[in-house]
């Protein structure tokens, strides 16, 4: 099968993402991502994030553990508070190989169609 090397590695680079692209795969867990990133490297309570994303309490527990889980986000205790921040730093290597892979496969794919492969470089996208 022709391509068979580029889609076995995109495959197995989505299989390394694959609780990562689950957690954020979901509308409210977006929300609470955002307003992480709204939030800075302080992070927000669990109170803040609940007002924001206007859902209860457990409801927004659940997400953040769901978030926890897949290595997202982390949770750092101040006295009696904890701040909840974005970490997705073991998740960048697996995201950056499967750009790569993804980039490779194009490259190939359209390597006889130099006005398509151009397409990606006006959009910035080289594919290198």
């Amino acid at each position: 099968m022709k391509y068979q090397q580029e889609y076995m590695a995109i495959y197995d680079d989505f299989k390394a993402n694959s609780k990562f692209f689950q957690a954020i795969g979901n509308e409210t867990r977006q929300g609470i991502l955002l307003f992480l990133i709204q939030s800075g490297e302080k992070g927000a309570r669990v109170s803040e994030i609940t007002d924001n994303a206007h859902l209860s309490r457990p409801a927004v527990s659940h997400h953040l553990n769901v978030l926890k889980e897949a290595g997202i986000i982390h949770c750092r205790p101040e006295g009696t508070s904890h701040y909840y921040y974005i970490s997705i730093r073991q998740h960048l290597p697996h995201l950056y190989k499967l750009n790569k892979d993804v980039g490779a496969f194009l490259k190939e794919y359209y390597k006889d169609d130099p006005e398509e492969l151009s397409t990606f470089e006006k959009m910035g996208i080289p594919l290198d």
